[in-house]
């Protein structure tokens, strides 16, 4: 019975949230620096300018008190904020025509270390393997993690319970980090749209995307850190039946007004789960399968690699010339680095957190495990990567 109400709820908000947010709504409101951490601006505590402010399509920018407006008129149900560097608080809040974001002044780190890693897929049976994860990540110190989707066993096949129970252990997991963890979008987060296994209708309130945002907020977000642009851009589309690798317009124009105010002097590193480039592809073959489906799919015309982001050279377009370092992605469960000469951009596909400890894959000897990063005045300096050692 708590699970019918619990039901009935999910699909009231999300009616509502449509209803509501399709149509045009201005919202207005401040971010400022909340020196007790009591969520509420108080009298000495002053807005912070120059943030940007989104709501999943449409762009704007704070003014000199911290005081923006935002005309709004999708049915995303969130609105975010690009945490400025030296800044922490939650990022993301409910839409509503008046909302304020409370952040906490840190220390600016042109120095610093991050974790990127990838294909977690939590269940009952990699609950250790995290904990090892927790402890290896909390012996380095590094700053923050990066975790590039395949949060979760799955949800593409399985019952809305399944799924809930599985996002709900993500979420118990992160928690338990010192650190901050920014999340992404995997194909194992859209529920239900292998509708021959899952058995979930197209109308179901969580169906598709709904379900991660329900649980992790918007599926695609930047932040700032230590003088880079981090953007987390959300390479997972589908069609019928099957995920495919590939940035949908309304993300590319959020990208475009994203960047609008950034300094074109500013390096950006990206992170998503389906790679843009990756070499590791290049050994399978195109045979379609009983069970996971065609490995190509018809997109604009042409047939393409749903294992790869086949529109990157649209998200490279509105990048432009500014610096680009590092292009980060999981979903191979296998650590490799393609450098395009004269590009300057490395793509760095990082291994899985997820079983098993060892594999050989394609004549090659994989291990689980994640990449270390430091960045130095804006340059990343150097990357390792660390096996998990589950079982030594």
């Amino acid at each position: 019975m708590k699970y019918y109400y619990s039901l009935i709820f999910i699909s009231f908000f999300l009616f509502i949230s449509v209803n509501i947010y399709c149509q045009k709504l201005e919202i207005s409101g401040t971010v400022f620096e909340d020196f007790n951490n009591n969520t509420v601006q108080d009298y000495s505590e002053k807005g912070v300018p120059n943030v940007v402010v989104s709501d999943q399509h449409n762009t704007t920018i704070t003014d000199e008190n911290g005081d923006f407006k935002l005309q709004s008129n999708n049915d995303f149900p969130y609105i975010f904020i690009s945490q400025p560097s030296g800044y922490l608080g939650k990022f993301y809040t409910l839409k509503s025509s008046e909302v304020n974001f409370p952040i906490q002044k840190t220390k600016i780190q042109k120095h610093f270390k991050f974790i990127h890693a990838s294909d977690t897929h939590i269940d009952s049976l990699n609950l250790t393997r995290m904990g090892r994860f927790r402890k290896l990540s909390d012996s380095i110190g590094v700053d923050f993690i990066i975790i590039s989707g395949d949060l979760i066993r799955d949800a593409l096949r399985v019952n809305e319970a399944t799924a809930r129970n599985y996002y709900e252990m993500y979420l118990n997991e992160i928690e338990k980090f010192k650190i901050p963890v920014y999340s992404g979008m995997g194909n194992h987060e859209i529920f239900g749209i292998e509708r021959d296994k899952s058995m979930i209708s197209k109308n179901h309130p969580l169906y598709g995307k709904n379900m991660y945002r329900h649980f992790l907020g918007p599926n695609y977000y930047s932040f700032n850190y230590g003088g880079i642009h981090f953007i987390a851009i959300d390479a997972v589309n589908y069609q019928d039946l099957y995920y495919y690798g590939g940035v949908d317009s309304v993300q590319l124009n959020w990208l475009e007004g994203d960047l609008k105010y950034v300094s074109l002097n500013t390096p950006i590193i990206t992170f998503n789960h389906i790679p843009f480039i990756s070499q590791g592809f290049s050994f399978m073959g195109f045979d379609n399968d009983i069970f996971f489906g065609p490995q190509l799919l018809l997109q604009d015309g042409r047939l393409e690699h749903r294992h790869i982001v086949y529109n990157f050279n649209e998200v490279q377009k509105i990048i432009g010339n500014r610096p680009f370092p590092l292009a980060l992605s999981g979903h191979y469960h296998a650590a490799q680095e393609s450098v395009i000469i004269n590009s300057n951009i490395k793509f760095a596909q990082t291994s899985a957190i997820t079983r098993p400890d060892k594999s050989v894959y394609n004549g090659f000897s994989i291990r689980s495990g994640f990449t270390l990063y430091e960045v130095k005045d804006g340059k990343v300096v150097s990357s390792e990567f660390i096996s998990l050692n589950f079982f030594n």
